[in-house]
């Protein structure tokens, strides 16, 4: 019983010796500490002001040929969101068409002569909306924006009396102001714990054998596993760490609601932590130094963060793509902050995402520590 513990105890020191070892030398290298510090604040700040799928300003050209007070109604009904803003210039058709050929125009809006004439006698009047579609996704948005604003100018025309049979009244629930950054900033998150992880825990390893005090490592009376370990527990602490700056910028600069456990969260976030570690213990058993691991990290995170949902809906994917995001360990991570920090569910709601989550973890910490103990034979 003694030697027993004896043993534990030599067990126990060995092993904070090494932890402490591979803090200092993460603290020493002021790569890492960047790497864990600055880029996440760039990234959310970055695609939380520039992902958005809003537009607004758009350069709108008129050919007003009936030039009434109807028309000018019309048009003013369009710039009043400040979604268009009209683009001066000649006030005829082919000079509009050029503007639009030479990407001066967005959008073209020709208000035929007989425009107000046909509303006054009861008709159906009838313009002609021009949208420059280079970019599809646009030219659907902006589609989109001047039908609902002409249907709205439509509907002022009609009789007071008019009653329409169903009205709506619409509630947007967990986001009533319809704040897209909301939508985009907790997928940020994941995407830049993905990044940073994977990235600086293959490096590390990789910097290690670069160096070569992994050989070194193996001299010592230290375990393979003990090894792992000592390298992971670190890794896990500072991009916990790095969850909360993340956290912290979010709330900031965007006003980022929290409406769920915080202890909730940091669970959830430590189990895709270890998702990222094991990705990049990965990549550093099939990289030989650290510019090709760094490479690697690329074709890995990729696919990952194209097919988890945190840049566009999984809704709008075709099928295929659709059934593959399923592999995805990030978008369960993604609906899982989502869902705590917009909606202010727990765990009885999530258990199936979290469950999933666990188990991908479980196998890539499995199957990245077999691929390390491996190469340290």
């Amino acid at each position: 019983m003694r030697v027993m513990n004896i043993l534990e105890s030599c067990l126990g020191v060995r092993l904070l010796a090494l932890m402490v070892k591979e803090t200092r030398q993460i603290l020493r290298d002021k790569q890492q500490l960047f790497l864990l510090t600055f880029p996440p604040i760039v990234q959310i700040c970055l695609y939380g002001f520039a992902l958005s799928p809003d537009v607004h300003d758009l350069r709108l050209g008129i050919v007003d040929e009936c030039k009434t007070y109807k028309s000018r109604e019309l048009t003013s009904a369009l710039i009043e969101n400040q979604v268009f803003k009209i683009a001066r210039g000649p006030d005829d058709l082919n000079s509009m068409m050029k503007n639009i050929e030479r990407g001066k125009v967005d959008a073209g809006l020709v208000i035929p002569p007989d425009f107000d004439r046909q509303i006054s006698q009861g008709h159906q009047a009838s313009v002609q909306l021009i949208i420059d579609a280079v970019d599809a996704n646009t030219a659907g948005i902006t589609q989109g924006y001047a039908t609902q604003m002409v249907q709205n100018y439509a509907q002022s025309l009609l009789q007071e009396q008019f009653i329409r049979p169903v009205v709506s009244q619409v509630t947007y629930a967990y986001n009533p102001g319809l704040i897209s950054s909301w939508f985009f900033v907790p997928g940020v998150l994941g995407l830049v714990l993905t990044l940073t992880g994977t990235l600086v825990s293959s490096v590390t390893l990789v910097k290690e054998k670069d160096s070569g005090t992994l050989e070194q490592l193996l001299m010592t009376p230290a375990e393979s596993w003990e090894i792992l370990v000592a390298k992971i527990v670190p890794l896990l602490i500072m991009l916990n760490g790095t969850v909360l700056l993340a956290l912290a910028v979010g709330k900031i600069m965007f006003d980022l609601p929290f409406r769920g456990n915080f202890f909730t969260y940091m669970f959830v976030s430590g189990i895709y932590i270890f998702v990222v570690i094991s990705i990049g213990i990965i990549l550093a058993t099939v990289s030989k130094n650290q510019r090709q691991a760094i490479l690697t990290s690329f074709f890995f995170n990729l696919p990952l963060i194209q097919l988890s949902g945190a840049i566009s809906p999984i809704e709008s994917m075709p099928d295929f793509f659709r059934m593959l995001t399923y592999l995805d360990p990030l978008r369960y991570y993604i609906d899982c902050i989502r869902n705590i920090l917009l909606r202010g569910v727990g765990l009885e709601v999530m258990w199936k995402e979290i469950s999933v989550l666990a188990c991908v973890a479980i196998v890539l910490l499995l199957s990245s520590a077999a691929g390390f103990r491996k190469q340290l034979s």
